[in-house]
């Protein structure tokens, strides 16, 4: 979890020297514990994006951008994507170990169970205007649970049942608003099905037919998942600690952090891959025209999928995700002049000096937006996906601030660089004055 060491950080300011702890986490990452220096010296830090401090101590997911190591409670992503269920790696996620077989059997059964939608919840999909984002509804359906289920903070049956609602009607919510943007009937969870096969169910599954879930669909959902499932502080992950931290319930705060993924900046970024994928298409598929429209420094266009704020390095999702993609469409017999362009992109990229000097290498980004594209899944509900998949996480890290004897509700400083003291001097009529006479209010 990091401690003190003996190792003390000087800070020499206006002359005078300010000693200052020293942390080190499990993999010798170093961080300077300031939260005395304000008080003795009346100085902060200056860090926009706070892309240099540490808002926590967390033993959930460990990330090395220079080496592309990414690990979910000690288990390298390798190791887990790909070869254990999505359910099992958000329990790891949530418990911080993995589950024992019937541990396992009875956490599907629970978050199974409790996937079915409060009934007079179910009621709010139809207020919605049919224009209304998918994300829109997520985060405002997941925000109203709270009304559906109160439960007492400090009793931690009533907290652990929450999070099975959470995470099991999370899912349904996302399918059900598909169902209701096409005009089709809601489809319900079943218990003999997976997590991952009860939501390709409840999207594409009709009253009038039996649907078998493909089992190529279902594995290549779970590894999405796992692969969304969590990455460290990000934005949404912080919003959802910062929004926790002033104690607001368990949905507040979940739903704090979906609002905060829909951003064009985090969860939107694969649905921005697809779209350029697709305006290349459209000019005829020359790809190299775009890599050097992405190279002038004059032209608006943006090559997104590439680079990625901590990965300096290959991101190793990406490169997970880009095997499980070629193997999906095999299977499936699809043959998608998306993907043709998005590998020509890749290869041309990697051998180009610009992207190679500025280490700007293929993110998770670029090949999701295909994946769920081979699914079926509808360009819009991306985001939906990256948030089933991020619901464990954004539980893992509520929990672990709640639990933490630092946490404080979060107050960030600034530097002020407005105007210096002045003073209102009244004048004998103000502007306002004249609107209240002439009767306007």
């Amino acid at each position: 979890m990091g401690e003190k060491t003996r190792e003390i950080a000087t800070l020499n300011l206006r002359g005078t020297a300010y000693e200052l702890p020293v942390l080190a986490g499990t993999e010798n990452e170093i961080g300077i514990d300031i939260q005395k220096l304000r008080e003795k010296s009346a100085a902060i830090t200056y860090d926009p994006g706070y892309v240099n401090t540490g808002s926590c101590k967390s033993a959930i997911t460990f990330i090395d951008g220079d080496k592309g190591i990414l690990r979910y409670r000690g288990y390298p992503i390798e190791e887990l994507a790909g070869k254990i269920p999505f359910s099992a790696a958000a329990y790891l996620l949530l418990f911080g170990r993995l589950p024992e077989e019937k541990e396992f059997l009875q956490w599907r059964t629970d978050l199974t169970r409790h996937s079915f939608i409060h009934e007079t919840l179910i009621q709010f999909f139809e207020h919605f205007p049919p224009t209304a984002h998918p994300m829109n509804i997520l985060g405002s359906m997941v925000a109203s649970m709270s009304a559906f289920y109160p439960y007492d903070a400090e009793d931690e049956q009533h907290i652990m049942l929450n999070i099975k609602r959470l995470v099991g009607q999370v899912k349904t919510i996302a399918a059900f608003s598909y169902k209701k943007s096409i005009g089709e009937p809601y489809i319900y969870p079943r218990s003999d099905h997976s997590y991952g096969a009860n939501f390709l169910r409840m999207m594409f599954a009709t009253p009038a037919e039996e649907y078998v879930v493909p089992e190529v669909m279902e594995d290549a959902l779970d590894m999405l998942l796992i692969l969304h499932m969590d990455h460290e502080q990000n934005c949404s992950t912080s919003t959802v600690r910062m929004v926790g931290s002033s104690q607001a319930n368990i949905y507040a705060s979940v739903s704090s952090g979906i609002n905060a993924l829909w951003g064009r900046l985090h969860g939107g970024a694969n649905e921005a891959v697809l779209n350029m994928l697709e305006q290349i298409r459209q000019d005829g598929g020359d790809y190299k025209k775009y890599i050097e429209l992405a190279k002038d420094k004059k032209s608006s266009f943006r090559l997104m999928g590439f680079g990625h704020r901590v990965y300096k390095n290959f991101d190793p999702r990406a490169n997970l995700l880009r095997g499980a993609v070629d193997r999906l469409l095999s299977e499936l017999g699809i043959h998608d002049p998306l993907l043709e362009i998005a590998k020509n992109l890749e290869e041309t990229a990697l051998k180009d000096d610009f992207f190679i000097e500025r280490k700007l290498y293929p993110n998770i980004d670029f090949y999701s937006g295909i994946c769920y594209r081979a699914l079926g899944i509808p360009t819009e509900m991306f985001t939906v996906l990256f948030s089933i998949g991020r619901m464990p996480g954004w539980i893992a890290h509520w929990l672990e601030m709640r639990e933490d004897p630092d946490t404080r509700i979060q107050r960030p400083r600034q530097i002020y660089v407005g105007s210096p003291l002045r003073h209102y001097h009244p004048p004998e009529i103000a502007p306002w004055d004249l609107v209240k006479q002439s009767k306007l209010f």
